[in-house]
């Protein structure tokens, strides 16, 4: 199949997804073409199957924003046309789904047929989508969709609460590479991060308020305060600064490292001995999924989709959101013990396994053959 991809090329959560999806398709021998406005963080190789197409907003002095969906409508008509493409797979509904319905009424007027299936991860949904300025074209790009998918059974209950949507939702949950993952790092590399009796802890998200940034240090001033570690946070966003400043107050900014965007979050959580994800709401829960095939046990509030990804006991804890207290508990359970440690290490890795890639690419590939039949 001839495959175009629409997503986000950033770090979030539906980029990372649509870019290891369209790499995995790559190689499993179809043609895979991502059209979007810089080329996706984790798209590391461009080849044969896999292919990258810039989209342009030509500037113009009479638009105070300049048409995006306008921009990326156009790019996909020509792309279609030039490329051949087969099906449409956008990610995200705002304002993809609206830019490809856009595009696919253009190629009807000259006899192509295009079918789109529409992913929904989140935010999209929960918080952009449902502001009553964009609720009606939300509502009306995912109902002219081919077939719309969501990444967990949480989000798709929220959709349908949220919108009133006339079509059917299918579950295909988000994934993880369990073969290529590193689960090994050296002492010297782990060294660099921590001592030897020293615990670490370890944030990844995009700092946005919904991740309860300044919960995450909160919680680890209590581990703290009962056994050596150290926290590593990573990523960037607008709470990055308030939680900077909490460190300061708490006097534990020695033992928290701000790192950044990173590229290199495998080896990151391969070093770490526990992940915290204490948010608002997650549709699904990648960064825990992230850590937990890395053999790194997951404390997180109990909300959205993470219960379908974490699970109680098992690869971790979940709690009440705002939880601190219980939170810090769950988590000095599983760091105080070795054996106890290296146990919920284990369940992480087992839970993990069962969102293996190999497991969900025959999913979208089933999906997009059933949209050939309905376009």
């Amino acid at each position: 199949m001839k495959i175009g991809i629409v997503c986000y090329p950033t770090f979030g959560g539906s980029g990372v997804v649509a870019t290891e999806l369209g790499m995995a398709l790559s190689k499993r021998g179809h043609e895979v073409h991502f059209i979007t406005y810089k080329q996706p963080v984790r798209l590391a190789l461009l080849g044969k199957n896999i292919h990258f197409h810039e989209v342009h907003v030509p500037k113009y002095p009479l638009f105070h924003y300049q048409p995006y969906e306008l921009a990326l409508s156009s790019k996909l008509v020509d792309m279609v046309k030039l490329h051949e493409i087969e099906i449409l797979h956008v990610h995200y509904a705002i304002p993809h789904a609206y830019a490809g319905y856009m595009a696919k009424k253009m190629l009807q007027e000259e006899g192509i047929t295009l079918p789109m299936v529409t992913t929904l991860h989140g935010t999209d949904i929960t918080l952009v989508g449902n502001h009553p300025f964009y609720k009606p074209a939300v509502t009306f790009s995912i109902n002219k969709s081919d077939i719309v998918t969501s990444v967990s059974e949480s989000l798709k209950a929220d959709t349908l609460r949220l919108f009133d949507i006339t079509t059917d939702i299918q579950v295909v949950p988000n994934f993880i590479e369990t073969k290529e993952t590193a689960t090994t790092y050296t002492d010297c590399q782990r060294s660099m991060m921590a001592g030897e009796d020293e615990r670490i802890v370890t944030h990844v998200s995009n700092f946005r308020k919904v991740k309860r940034i300044t919960d995450v240090i909160k919680i680890f001033y209590k581990i703290q305060q009962k056994l050596p570690a150290k926290l590593m946070m990573v990523g960037e966003g607008p709470e990055k600064e308030k939680a900077e400043y909490l460190c300061e107050e708490l006097g534990i900014q020695n033992k928290v490292m701000f790192l950044g965007n990173s590229t290199e979050i495998d080896r990151i959580l391969c070093f770490s001995d526990l992940f915290l994800l204490p948010s608002e709401t997650e549709s699904f829960g990648l960064a825990a999924l992230e850590a937990m095939v890395n053999r790194t046990p997951v404390v997180s509030s109990n909300t959205g989709g993470i219960p379908e990804v974490n699970k109680q006991g098992v690869s971790g804890f979940l709690s009440d959101v705002g939880n601190v207290d219980e939170m810090a508990e769950n988590a000095l359970k599983i760091l105080t013990d070795i054996e106890t440690l290296n146990t919920f290490k284990e369940g992480a890795r087992k839970e993990a396994e069962k969102f293996d890639i190999k497991h969900i690419v025959p999913l979208y590939e089933a999906i997009y053959e059933q949209a050939f039949k309905l376009a």
